[in-house]
């Protein structure tokens, strides 16, 4: 899949952009502090209804105005046009004009990775950022792994209201509030045994591409649910959660808080059982990330049987020349790719010569020629 044309009113520093892209490489450069990665972010979050760097919309609407608008031509088999408009308290998107009711519907029609600076929040960062991660990731996959994620939220949501009034010893229906909790554990049976499979699926891809890029054997990722769990069977889970939320009700209630399930769980990056956070190398974990999206390209490419577009955020800058042809050919060839960099010369020759280059400065946008 391939995006055709992007453009963007009143996005992070953009008033209007209207910018055609290239099928293949494009190279976006510029002083730090003009927008490159504004633009990047603009295109994954036209793709995932949501910012990689800011969980809020106020930060992404330009200074001084009300709302914020992304649209994209995609291009797969058929063609689509998406947009999506960001206000303050909501934000609404659209497939060829029409409104979706379902981010679901929405979200599964354009797959996008991006490698960026922010990615070793995912190594170093808290549990609820790697659970984002990884559900963005499994959205794209799967609309009915995103519906459940869905479902299982509005679920939690209701049952920390009901422990909440339990705390306070307000009377409740304690039949509705057994019917939510049993809601609730049959959403996360889907949710358990999706994440499962997907980490089973990396393990058998990423390990090999770590030890070719890192030079390093023996990594891999790791998914710790909160509740000890021998198989991932639905038997098992079921009953698992049960007397987790049983034998500890008491405490729930204390803590006014669900304290077991799919938003308690966790993953780690580990060599030889070593966790990377405490143990990595800055330059291990950046590996290790790299690794990640680059086994993720392969199952979407899998999954969907079409190229997801890449999008890679100033990160030749801190790789070597061994490190950055490792990369280049997992992601080179029949997919689009979007660049930012500050400095050209970091970019190999050959790359140049078949890039679509495009020039930020002062905040606009100097679209140049392909370079011959």
């Amino acid at each position: 899949m391939i995006i055709k044309t992007l453009e963007i009113k009143n996005f992070r520093n953009y008033s209007s952009l209207l910018l055609n892209l290239s099928d293949k490489l494009n190279i976006i450069y510029g002083l730090n502090g003009q927008g490159k990665t504004n633009l990047l972010e603009s295109i994954y979050l036209l793709g995932f209804t949501t910012s990689h760097r800011s969980f809020t919309s106020d930060n992404l609407i330009k200074s001084g105005e009300e709302k914020a608008i992304i649209k994209g031509k995609l291009q797969k088999d058929i063609s689509y046009n998406l947009e999506i408009n960001l206000m303050k308290t909501k934000k609404q998107v659209k497939i060829d004009g029409k409104i979706q009711t379902k981010l679901s519907n929405y979200i599964e029609k354009m797959n996008v990775i991006i490698f960026s600076s922010e990615d070793l929040n995912l190594i170093k960062g808290n549990p609820n950022e790697r659970r984002k991660y990884f559900n963005l990731e499994l959205s794209q996959i799967s609309p009915n792994y995103y519906s459940a994620l869905n479902d299982y939220n509005k679920l939690l949501k209701l049952r920390n209201e009901y422990l909440k009034e339990l705390n306070l010893n307000m009377p409740i229906d304690l039949n509705y509030f057994n019917i939510l909790t049993d809601y609730l554990i049959n959403k996360s049976i889907f949710i358990y045994q999706m994440r499962n499979k997907y980490v089973e699926k990396l393990n058998k891809i990423c390990p090999p591409i770590f030890e070719e890029i890192a030079g390093i054997k023996g990594f891999n990722i790791k998914y710790h649910p909160s509740i000890n769990l021998e198989n991932f069977d639905k038997e098992t889970i079921k009953k698992t959660l049960e007397k987790a939320y049983k034998d500890h009700l008491d405490k729930e209630i204390r803590f006014k808080s669900t304290l077991y399930g799919p938003h308690r769980d966790d993953f780690t990056f580990d060599i030889d059982d070593n966790n990377l956070r405490e143990f990595g190398s800055q330059g291990q974990q950046k590996m290790a990330i790299i690794a990640l999206k680059l086994s993720e390209i392969e199952i979407l490419k899998d999954f969907k049987r079409t190229n997801p577009i890449i999008l890679l955020d100033d990160i030749f800058s801190d790789l070597d020349s061994n490190k950055k042809n490792n990369l280049l050919k997992h992601i080179t060839g029949d997919m689009q790719v979007i660049i930012t960099t500050t400095d050209l010369d970091s970019i190999d020759k050959k790359l140049l010569t078949t890039a679509k280059l495009i020039h930020i400065e002062n905040g606009k946008i100097k679209e140049t020629e392909v370079e011959k």
